[in-house]
């Protein structure tokens, strides 16, 4: 059985790669991975690790590598398809059921038109044959339908799009067609004024419209028909031809500008249509999902900011801002094909950079909106996941703002956009009065519905609740951030370990960042001793952040004068405000660490197996790409 190529990347991304090797392999969380033993290969401290963002594993020791598909392949002996029909049977995406690699893709081209169309169509393809050794500008000046149409119609330079032949009854590709409907509809933007002033009136350059491909439908009810007489059962599988109560053809779109949308390969999946009178509802119109268009997974934009190699990645409103951002040089940009976001949108996102912002109107639908967002967003907010809310001023969205503000002014409001635990602070106090016991206990109480939706593997829950117990004053007095890089600007009087000693006490669920350095860290130093009664307690923290601290304290008694000198050393809660602050800062000096002693092993270590030191490199390379990402980040 031959599977298409989007059927695998459908059932590789509903499928969770961690909980999927979870149930073979004992998988702990260690900073943004999962790491264990691996089954391939024995061993006795961990050095196989999984990636969720990316669904990727990967053996530093014996270097097996690949997707879950792979996984399943090697662990078990078993081939593709029997893999696939598991994995199928699990997310409920159905498999071909044929032994053709796209069947679901073709389409019979048969002619069905009245003779005098017929004899139309035979010309066309007479003069097409006749002028194959001619230039395209020959072929592109005949018109196959000058017998009923007048000279003035757009058509009238149109040249045959049809897939391959022109002969009917031979089998035709959706992914063929869409393209040649992408090139239809760019090349009718010229016929069409109205069009070009609205992208003229959107500030778009000639460019731009070519970079995105931007067309014109034509006002003509069947122009599509006309336009590829023998695909029409293709165009019906992609929902541009409609049919009318009275039994007459109709095609979806219709003067309106076109945005064709494209899949995460550049493959023309779409169409979206802008109507140019504002008097016509709806105002936009996407294609129908069909077998190879489903707006639920999809992002516009996404291809291109990939393609742009962009580094930071915000999803807005609509087309026209995208383009318009991509314009001003801010390649990230994505929009959602006319619906409403969901997992699968931020999943995507999540998967290009552990870092996201989402920008919302400021009116009472955006708040709507943004709330709607939230829930959706926080079960998806592993460690390492940072997201953010930008907030748009009432009456603009993100092209208007970028032309009232300028670039520069753009850049520093979205990089000012509130972290999701300042935007759920202000979200949840402002309809309570936060400065009495009644208004803090409700806004604690809408939080706990919040942080239950949380992952509960991980400390961004108990980091969140501990913010907002001292924005509320019930804790020490809230200190307002000072610096984004405690990293270099910590008291000198301790060094990296202490410091990160000084942060577990207080972010006791910040271990899963410094579980790693117990395979590097010498044993007699006092940060290994720590951090092997973390590896033992870590398991039985009570959920509330002030008995976990006392826990913590209890498990390391045999060490509380060291600990006592520590903690009056590191001003550690001018530097961990916020929660993604304090996270952001375990995840630093995590990697700081590792990097720090994987250099000393490979300097101090006398190696007679060349593997052992081909695999420390590997590692030392590994850590540094991470640090290098850390500062693309910040």
């Amino acid at each position: 059985m031959a599977i298409p190529q989007h059927t695998i990347d459908q059932i590789l991304d509903r499928t969770d790669i961690v909980d999927l090797i979870g149930q073979r392999v004992k998988l702990k969380k260690t900073g943004r991975t999962y790491s264990g033993c691996c089954p391939f290969h024995q061993e006795k401290s961990p050095s196989f690790h999984v990636y969720r963002d990316k669904q990727y594993f990967h053996c530093f020791g014996c270097q097996a590598n690949g997707n879950a598909i792979r996984f399943l392949m090697d662990i078990d002996g078993r081939n593709f398809v029997d893999v696939m029909k598991d994995l199928s049977s699990q997310t409920g995406i159905e498999l071909p059921k044929d032994n053709h690699d796209s069947k679901k893709l073709l389409y019979k081209r048969i002619a069905n038109k009245p003779d005098v169309e017929k004899k139309v169509q035979a010309k066309t393809h007479q003069t097409i044959t006749q002028t194959t050794s001619t230039s395209s500008d020959a072929t592109a000046s005949f018109d196959p339908f000058e017998q009923f149409q007048n000279s003035d119609d757009p058509f009238a330079s149109f040249e045959q799009f049809s897939d391959s032949s022109n002969e009917p009854n031979q089998e035709g590709n959706l992914y063929d067609l869409l393209e040649n409907i992408a090139q239809f509809y760019e090349r009718q933007l010229p016929h069409s004024q109205t069009a070009q002033q609205y992208f003229k009136q959107r500030g778009l350059s000639r460019d731009t419209i070519q970079y995105w491909r931007l067309g014109y439908a034509p006002e003509d009810w069947q122009h599509l028909e006309k336009a590829f007489p023998y695909d029409i059962e293709g165009l019906r599988q992609l929902g541009l031809i409609r049919t009318s109560d009275k039994g007459r053809d109709f095609d979806l779109l219709r003067d309106r500008v076109i945005f064709p949308i494209r899949d995460a390969k550049g493959r023309v999946v779409g169409f979206g249509g802008r109507a140019l009178n504002d008097e016509i509802k709806p105002k936009y119109i996407n294609s129908p999902d069909s077998e190879v268009f489903h707006k639920n997974q999809l992002l516009y934009g996404l291809y291109e900011g990939r393609k742009q190699k962009a580094q930071e990645w915000l999803m807005v409103e609509g087309y026209m801002d995208v383009i318009a951002l991509q314009q001003y040089g801010i390649y990230g940009a994505v929009a959602t094909l006319g619906t409403a976001s969901n997992t699968e949108h931020l999943n995507i996102l999540f998967k290009q950079n552990s870092r996201i912002t989402i920008a919302f109107d400021g009116d009472a639908a955006g708040q709507k909106a943004a709330r709607r967002t939230l829930e959706i967003a926080l079960p998806l907010l592993n460690d390492g996941r940072e997201l953010k809310f930008f907030v748009l001023p009432n009456d603009h969205d993100p092209d208007s703002l970028i032309r009232r503000e300028g670039i520069e002014n753009f850049h520093r409001l979205l990089q000012q956009a509130p972290l999701l635990s300042d935007f759920v602070f202000a979200h949840l106090s402002q309809h309570h009065d936060v400065t009495k016991p009644e208004g803090k206990s409700q806004v604690m109480g809408e939080l706990r519905q919040l942080t239950e939706l949380l992952p509960k593997q991980g400390s961004y829950r108990y980091l969140l609740q501990q913010f907002f117990r001292e924005k509320l004053g019930f804790n020490r007095k809230w200190q307002p951030q000072v610096s984004n890089d405690a990293s270099l600007s910590f008291s000198t009087k301790i060094d990296a370990e202490e410091y990160v000693i000084a942060i577990l006490m207080n972010h006791p669920y910040l271990y899963i960042h410094f579980e790693p350095l117990r395979a590097l860290i010498p044993h007699d130093h006092l940060l290994f001793k720590i951090l092997n009664i973390f590896n033992t307690i870590f398991d039985e923290l009570p959920e509330d952040i002030e008995l976990s601290q006392y826990y913590v304290l209890g498990g390391c008694a045999a060490y509380h004068h060291a600990l006592h000198n520590i903690l009056l050393q590191a001003n550690v809660s001018d530097y961990t405000s916020s929660p993604e602050q304090a996270d952001k800062l375990a995840e630093d000096f995590s990697i700081k660490l590792q990097y720090q002693y994987l250099k000393q092993r490979l300097k101090s270590k006398k190696f007679t197996d060349i593997a052992e030191m081909r695999n420390l490199k590997h590692q030392i390379y590994e850590i540094d790409r991470k640090r290098s990402l850390t500062l693309v980040d910040e």
